[in-house]
């Protein structure tokens, strides 16, 4: 195994991955340095439609589809009282291959797109954790120190590249390290989930549709038909929420939970709970670059928003795609510096300010997406962008109506950009 690559990307996941399959397919030699043995078990099981893309650049559409995941045509939402919204289906809004997407086990999903990048030709080193970063004399990124395997068997390792990629999802390695983390206190929210095998799916096209249901003060449950007749089910809210009886056993807190919501309850009474509780917080945040000298930042590794849209993979694999491309053109003209990856910044912080206000309106206890398309039914196309994922539209016609809703939408971040000298701009923390 060399020393020396073109790219060096720490972590294997969507983000990883991605990046890892553009470089090499372009010839670059990249090699993706994983810590944990794939595969290996993440959440975020629910694809948007506008993963197609990536999906499609990376060669993958095809493997997609002769996989066993289940066909996602749908969303749906439920009210506190157990009513059901009609079905969402996404072939009402496009017509276009990217309506049907999928439910996917995430331990298989990640090892597919890691295969798909090895196909082309990056490398792998696994179980390998880098440790830290190695800077030149003028503190610019050219590698990464770390060891390779667990234990008394692990060995130290030295890697060089002009490119570094952080892909490390949110074990956030570089902001870490750099400091750069900046959490969103709006959108400090908890998450407790679990797995059921056997309880109630929707007949035909519904069976793989994502349900959406509702909490009060604005909690919701997700709950994600999967392979093997197996669901994931899990509650987002306030920490005060979940919190508020002083008890802190995420089993008992889901528990209480599904006792509230009828449509929940009703749909897990028939299946069999075969996983503990599992807990996160403090979902989205942001970092105060995405690139500096000889490192770009892309998926969970440089932001993560909370997850009631299923963003995150999509922004993960888009990222991916764009960070290689952006790469292999700086590497072609020997310019690895941040400024030239600027553009890079620009779009993915655009992609994610259209979600994160979107987020932002679902929370607030007093608006209604039904109120704002009832009156004004020309926006629904571009609500409906939105949350399919296709981002790169101009959505201020959307959020200047919402706006007449809700005063609790959020000012664009100044912050996650290349760090250049015009990018240096005052961050809360």
């Amino acid at each position: 195994m060399s020393s020396e690559y073109d790219a060096i990307v720490i972590g294997a996941g969507p983000a990883g991955s991605s990046t890892a399959r553009i470089l090499a397919e372009k010839g670059r030699r990249v090699i993706v340095l994983e810590k944990e043995g794939f595969p290996r078990y993440k959440v975020g099981e629910s694809l948007i439609p506008w993963c197609w893309f990536p999906l499609n650049r990376l060669g993958m559409i095809d493997k997609m589809k002769a996989s066993r995941f289940v066909n996602k045509y749908s969303v749906q939402f439920v009210g506190m009282s157990g009513r059901v919204s009609q079905p969402f289906y996404f072939w009402q809004h496009t017509d276009h291959d990217c309506a049907n997407t999928w439910q996917v086990v995430r331990s298989e999903f990640d090892q597919m797109m890691l295969d798909n990048a090895v196909e082309a030709g990056a490398e792998v080193m696994m179980p390998a954790t880098a440790k830290e970063l190695i800077r030149d004399d003028d503190g610019r990124v050219v590698g990464v120190r770390g060891v390779k395997g667990t234990g008394d068997d692990a060995e130290p390792f030295e890697l060089r590249a002009p490119v570094t990629v952080d892909a490390s999802g949110r074990d956030m390695f570089a902001v870490n390290r750099n400091a750069w983390r900046v959490p969103d206190e709006r959108l400090k929210k908890i998450a407790t989930w679990c797995y059921y095998k056997g309880a109630m799916r929707d007949e035909g096209k519904d069976e793989g549709a994502t349900t959406v249901a509702y909490l009060p003060e604005k909690g919701w449950f997700w709950y994600i038909p999967l392979p093997d007749d197996t669901v994931s089910v899990g509650v987002v809210a306030e920490r005060d929420y979940l919190y508020r009886e002083g008890k802190g056993d995420p089993d008992a807190i889901f528990a209480r939970e599904v006792e509230i919501q009828p449509w929940i309850q009703k749909h897990l009474s028939t299946g069999e709970k075969i996983s503990k509780c599992r807990v996160t917080g403090d979902y989205s945040y942001r970092s105060r670059y995405c690139a500096e000298d000889g490192l770009v930042l892309t998926g969970d590794a440089f932001m993560f928003l909370d997850p009631v849209f299923s963003s995150g993979v999509y922004l993960a694999m888009e990222s991916g795609v764009m960070a290689g491309d952006a790469i292999d053109a700086a590497l072609t003209d020997g310019d690895v510096s941040a400024e030239r990856f600027t553009e890079y910044g620009e779009k993915l912080c655009h992609s994610i300010e259209a979600m994160r206000q979107l987020v932002y309106a679902f929370y607030d206890q007093t608006f209604s997406f039904g109120d704002l398309l009832k009156k004004h039914p020309h926006l629904h196309a571009d609500l409906t962008d939105c949350l399919i994922g296709n981002l790169e539209k101009d959505f201020n016609p959307l959020f200047t109506a919402v706006r007449e809703f809700t005063e609790n939408l959020p000012a664009p971040l100044a912050y996650g950009r290349a760090k250049v000298p015009s990018s240096e701009v005052q961050v809360p923390g």
